[in-house]
């Protein structure tokens, strides 16, 4: 089985495939992120649905990448006989799941081998599967796909396989399609048209990006992983397209990420934001008023792509896990969890979108008022923590520096666009919150920010203190916390959330470093002035992406492999701000250098 970091994805803003580098697409969810996959080997054996493309007996993958600013997926191949490559993607969706695959001979003639293993509801469903004058036609309840080509297909022991022969400058297409199965067989897909108006889409879209300077290649194809991660018809994004992706080979943390995390996803949305994209503000600020409408003591951490409350976890017994890890999960019952933190979040990026879209009439403030009055009751209780711990609700410092962001983007609300609201009680009450985080949530002997009140441990969202507004970057407080880090919550240079052995946590097992939490202190550390340790630190996590630029949930140093569920937007969008604070810290100091001051008389 392919490492995750040998997985590219590509996607139609509706839902996403996994194109290893062997050639096979290995995970596909229909007809949208979170529903039942059709291709399942990333959790079981091949049996369980994958979709290999590449030459007979392998050859050697000697390329990949994406074109430019955009998902279309090229792997090129050397054999003895020739160089075959292969085109991948999904075009915008028109109202069926297409996912297009053509076979290009570049040298030579290759021999190639293709092989469609269906499976629906994970692996569960086998297909009734039969061929016409047009190709394939598999169906299993509700279900249908098609695959269209010209090339010859033809049953063998319950996988429908081609073998033909490819030569330089002739092109072969596949086109498989969902629909549903009461529809028949949607219209005929012409597989160089739909590349066209593939590429002319991203092509449209990455136009549209403001972002400059040094890192400008890695940050653009972190945006458009994000893009690829957003759902079209709602605005949602979701954490990851995968489940069950494991932090631990053959451990048990393992989860469903295909839903939308308010955290995840107010973050993903500054990272969007920084870089010109205000649609996708606009959109996502609207699915977050539908989804959060209601009693705000009903808020939860995480919603379906289309708002939905319910997602409840179960196993799926009859897969045995990415390298055997188990449990194979579907649903998330973190989603019942209380996290004070997400009303944080959720008031910071309401505050953000408004000032981006510079909004005359801003119908959010009164669900803002009413998130606030909940929040006022409930800021002083213990929470689950923003990483969704299974253990014991503690009072986690992290989860009050958030209910003080509330209460001071509520009071920015009020000073800075005259919205309505009892802004001196909200001030008193943010000084209230900061001052019960300086008295429990610091240890003045060790000179850094605890955890949670009343224990030891450290936890690598302290890093967040300074970006958030709550202390200066440059606070003793803050560089002792840096540091504390530094010695206590690192493996190799790169930053642990925190340490599972010590947590108390509720789960058994280990994990990697987690990736966004070390752009964080890439983050800390500019501000903190130790410029070139950032620096250096950012670069040495841009060297953890794949081939293709992307990053999974986490890193096994001593492994040295992606871990967890991939693409991760909580990755990609932490990557994505780090580089902007480093690209404004250089054209600071440039600007600085030039400025008339500077310049000798």
């Amino acid at each position: 089985m392919a490492q995750i970091e040998d997985y590219a994805v590509v996607g139609d803003l509706h839902t996403g495939a996994l194109v290893s580098t062997e050639g096979s697409i290995d995970w596909l969810c229909l007809p949208r992120f979170d529903s039942p996959a059709c291709f399942a080997a990333l959790v079981d054996t091949p049996d369980a649905g994958r979709w290999l493309l590449a030459p007979e007996g392998g050859g050697t993958c000697t390329r990949r990448r994406y074109r430019a600013g955009s998902l279309i997926l090229e792997t090129e191949w050397e054999t003895p006989d020739g160089t075959v490559r292969v085109i991948d993607f999904m075009p915008p969706r028109d109202g069926v799941v297409d996912v297009v695959r053509i076979v290009e001979g570049v040298s030579g003639t290759v021999q190639m081998r293709g092989e469609l293993i269906l499976r629906f509801d994970y692996g569960h469903v086998v297909p009734w599967v039969r061929r016409d004058h047009q190709g394939l036609h598999a169906v299993a309840g509700p279900d249908a796909v098609f695959l269209m080509t010209p090339a010859p297909l033809h049953g063998e022991n319950m996988h429908t396989v081609s073998d033909f022969t490819v030569s330089a400058g002739e092109r072969v297409p596949f086109v498989l399609s969902w629909a549903p199965s009461h529809l028949g067989r949607p219209p005929k897909v012409e597989a160089d048209v739909v590349l066209a108006a593939t590429e002319d889409f991203w092509r449209d879209w990455t136009t549209q990006c403001t972002v400059k300077g040094e890192y400008q290649e890695a940050v653009v194809r972190s945006l458009v992983t994000l893009k690829a991660l957003t759902y079209a018809p709602t605005g949602g994004i979701v954490a990851a397209i995968t489940t069950s992706l494991p932090e631990q080979i053959g451990g048990p943390r393992n989860w469903d990420y295909r839903y939308c995390w308010l955290r995840d996803a107010a973050m993903t949305l500054q990272a969007l934001l920084s870089a010109g994209y205000t649609a996708e503000a606009a959109a996502w600020r609207e699915w977050l008023l539908r989804a959060v409408a209601g009693d705000p003591a009903d808020l939860q951490i995480m919603y379906g792509i289309h708002g939905e409350r319910r997602l409840p976890e179960m196993d799926l017994p009859w897969l045995r896990g990415y390298e055997d890890s188990v449990p194979v999960r579907i649903g998330n019952g973190a989603a019942e969890q209380f996290q004070l933190d997400v009303w944080g979040e959720v008031l910071d990026c309401l505050a953000l979108t408004r000032s981006a879209l510079l909004k005359n009439h801003d119908d959010s403030w009164p669900l803002q008022r009413a998130l606030m009055r909940h929040l006022e009751k409930v800021w002083d209780q213990p929470d689950n923590g923003l990483w969704e711990m299974r253990g014991p609700r503690r009072h986690f410092t992290h989860s009050k520096v958030m209910a003080w962001v509330a209460a001071d983007r509520m009071v920015k609300g009020v000073r800075d666009f005259g919205l309505p609201g009892p802004v001196e009680h909200w001030e008193a009450l943010r000084d209230t919150i900061h001052a019960d985080v300086m008295a429990n949530g610091f240890d003045p002997e060790r000179n850094t920010f605890l955890q949670s009140y009343g224990r030891p441990e450290l936890d690598a969202s302290l890093l967040l203190i300074p970006r958030v507004g709550f202390l200066p970057a440059d606070d003793p407080r803050v560089i002792g916390t840096i540091e504390a880090i530094q010695r206590e919550l690192t493996q190799d240079g790169f930053v642990l959330r925190y340490r599972p052995e010590d947590s108390d946590d509720g789960l058994p097992g280990d994990e990697g470093v987690f990736l966004a939490c070390s752009f964080w202190l890439v983050e800390a550390l500019l501000g903190a002035g130790r410029v070139e340790e950032s620096k250096a630190l950012f670069e040495r996590l841009l060297e953890l992406r794949n081939d293709v630029g992307l990053l999974s949930e986490e890193w096994g140093v001593k492994a040295g492999r992606q871990l967890g569920n991939t693409p991760q937007a909580f990755s990609h969008f932490a990557l994505v701000t780090s580089a902007l604070e480093l690209h404004q810290h250089a054209v600071q100091g440039s600007d600085q250098a030039i400025s008339p001051d500077s310049v000798p008389a």
